[in-house]
């Protein structure tokens, strides 16, 4: 019996030294809009494809556009790369607008899936322009179009300019690829393919595959012969550090931590404590601010949401029966709706998330301005005013003046009329240390 499972183990080394490794091909996926952690992944993947060489690097894509810098990054981090980078526009009812046309037109070879579409290209501004910055070149350039400020020409000529070089470096349609910027021009895949933006149409990856197989691409400073059948997918995922950029690009969630981390930081001065919801409140600012650099966010919208966050503070320093902190609520929900103002909507702020939050605000306001007139319609609670109606028993007799015991401590005591030692009194009135006082039969009375 050794010696059979010894012979079976020596065979099947012998086979695995034999038969090669069956060759891999990375699948990286892009769903969504293209932002920092997105372009950290993808340059990431590509970068370390050119040492673990696999047979080529596969992006599926469906993304309704992102921003210009990410988009960049990407797109040389596919330029210098010496695997070929096919991008596959999937599956059905996928898109690849704005930046991802950008991306397309940047790989070895581009494909689309039946059903999808791709263009629009026209970059927007994301933040307004400073004031002057628009017309500080526009003065007096009479043969300069008139539509747009200066800056905005500035932008959509670059971005003529960046994909017209990529069309004519991948051999594609650079006609095209200047309607799709200037007049935010589209495209089905069929449409796409007749007019020689992409090189193929595929239902799914396998056909892909199939189609790629022999198929010649120009790298870098090479030309190389895909051989892609029998490949089999090696799917990478963002590492966690990636993923947590992506998780608070969004701008959902930079709101939330924003909001969060402000509440966590008033809980704590209100109310001191273990120091819980300060320290909670501190890091969800500190990650909000973090998410703020890698998002487009409007710095009026954040000037009125900040404004409307320290009015509804000043309601609960310096109660004003719900003036402040009804204006601190209009100033909060117009500054979440503007603080993402931007034409893209996967950079917005959903509605959802805004109304959550003011209503949580309009609570807190309620509940505050509710406890404010509770306490003012309130009894004193301690003070000199607290002591009127107090019980006290004379321990000696006042004749006008004496001594009670009031709340386990001695007083001096004043009376109009003479009572008795070790009677029950009750105290009307406070001067300074003396305490005047009446029998209890006669405030009864």
């Amino acid at each position: 019996m050794a010696w059979r499972t010894g012979w079976w183990a020596w065979w099947l080394l012998l086979v695995s030294v034999m038969v090669p490794a069956q060759e891999r091909y990375w699948q990286l996926d892009i769903k969504g809009a293209i932002g920092p952690g997105i372009s950290d992944y993808l340059v990431t993947e590509i970068n370390q494809a050119q040492s673990e060489r696999p047979a080529l690097v596969l992006l599926t894509m469906d993304t309704p556009g992102g921003l210009y810098s990410a988009t960049r990054d990407i797109i040389s981090a596919m330029l210098e790369s010496s695997v070929p980078v096919v991008v596959y526009v999937s599956p059905g009812g996928a898109r690849a607008a704005s930046a991802g046309t950008y991306i397309l037109y940047a790989s070895h070879v581009a494909a689309m899936a039946p059903g999808t579409h791709l263009g629009a290209a026209t970059p927007v501004q994301m933040m307004p322009a400073p004031a002057g910055e628009a017309d500080k070149d526009e003065e007096k350039d009479d043969s300069s179009p008139p539509a747009g400020s200066a800056m905005e020409r500035k932008s959509l000529n670059d971005a003529i300019a960046y994909l017209r070089s990529l069309a004519q470096l991948r051999g594609r349609n650079v006609e095209w690829a200047e309607q799709a910027v200037r007049n935010a021009a589209t495209l089905t895949a069929p449409e796409a393919l007749e007019q020689k933006v992409i090189e193929l149409v595929a239902s799914d990856i396998a056909e892909l595959l199939q189609q790629l197989d022999g198929r010649e691409v120009a790298l870098k400073n090479d030309t190389l012969t895909l051989a892609t059948a029998g490949l089999i997918a090696e799917q990478r995922q963002p590492d966690w550090r990636q993923q947590f950029i992506i998780t608070i690009s969004n701008p959902n969630i930079a709101y939330l931590l924003m909001l969060v981390g402000v509440y966590g930081l008033l809980l704590e001065f209100y109310s001191p404590g273990f120091g819980v919801s300060g320290v909670i409140g501190a890091i969800c600012l500190l990650l909000a601010m973090l998410s703020l650099q890698m998002l487009p966010f409007n710095m009026v919208g954040l000037g009125l949401l900040a404004l409307g966050l320290a009015l509804m503070v000043a309601e609960g320093l310096s109660p004003s029966f719900g003036i402040l902190g009804g204006g601190g609520l209009v100033a909060f929900v117009i500054g979440s709706v503007l603080l993402f103002d931007t034409p893209d909507q996967a950079f917005r702020v959903a509605w959802p998330f805004i109304a959550a939050f003011t209503l949580f605000s309009l609570s807190l306001i309620l509940v505050v301005v509710r406890l404010i007139v509770k306490q003012r319609r309130a009894a004193p609670v301690s003070g000199a005013a607290a002591m009127i109606g107090e019980q006290a028993r004379t321990i000696t007799a006042l004749d006008p003046d004496g001594t009670v015991l009031l709340q386990g401590e001695r007083w001096q005591a004043h009376s109009h009329s003479r009572i008795a030692a070790d009677r029950a009194v009750v105290v009307v009135a406070v001067h300074d240390l003396v305490v005047e006082v009446k029998p209890i039969q006669e405030s009864e009375a």
